[in-house]
């Protein structure tokens, strides 16, 4: 196991699934699942125990459920991504655990090597979630109005390029594919990505992306 390999933690009350997990992410080199648990409140205890870089985190267990979970690791000092995982992929439960701080989401009939390749893009830092997925969760929403409306709101606190950068967000865009789209530097985008969850009060990209979503400003 290389030293800089991918530490993960795998969450979920069906010790099947923890052993389907570990077998495929065990088969790649750069990645490393360091532990499992079966519930929400060994999930958070695992995280403090070992400090993994990336949490595949079922949402709907019995006890401590998936978004309890997230919201506890959210405010760890570094906490580590998580990516929910779930069985279909319009469950508001995953809404839900993307406005709680989880990083993207996965449904759990993923092929194996699509599966490796998304942990290692979430232990980058990216969001791990397809457009066409944030806009039919969205969409879905019950609360929508309110939702919206708080959306916009937030972002009436943005200048017009960083609302250009948010909603390059929300399209799932990478910070080099929106320097070449706005024609600005990759370090300008991270600066203006930085600034924008503070403004925004986002612990991460997803969040960000989602207020976009709300607001609207993604092009169906």
């Amino acid at each position: 196991m290389g030293h800089g390999a991918i530490r993960v933690l795998v969450v979920d009350d069906e010790p099947m699934v923890c052993a389907h997990l570990r077998t495929i992410l065990g088969s790649a080199e750069d990645i490393e699942v360091v532990d499992e648990a079966h519930d929400g409140a060994a999930a958070v205890e695992a995280v403090v125990r070992h400090r993994p870089d990336v949490v595949l985190m079922d949402l709907r267990m019995p006890g401590v459920d998936g978004l309890a979970a997230i919201e506890r690791i959210s405010v760890l000092d570094r906490p580590p991504k998580v990516v929910a995982l779930t069985t279909f992929d319009a469950d508001q439960y995953v809404l839900r655990a993307l406005r709680s701080g989880a990083s993207g989401f996965l449904v759990k009939s993923t092929p194996p090597e699509d599966l490796i390749g998304l942990v290692r893009v979430a232990a980058d830092g990216h969001t791990v979630l397809s457009p066409v997925a944030a806009r039919r969760l969205v969409a879905a929403s019950s609360d929508a109005e309110a939702v919206r409306e708080r959306a916009e709101s937030l972002v009436s606190r943005l200048t017009d390029r960083e609302r250009d950068v948010l909603a390059c967000l929300g399209g799932g865009l990478s910070n080099a594919r929106i320097a070449s789209k706005l024609f600005l530097s990759e370090a300008t985008v991270k600066g203006y990505v930085s600034r924008m969850l503070v403004k925004l009060g986002c612990a991460n990209r997803t969040q960000a992306g989602l207020i976009a979503h709300d607001a609207g400003l993604v092009s169906r």
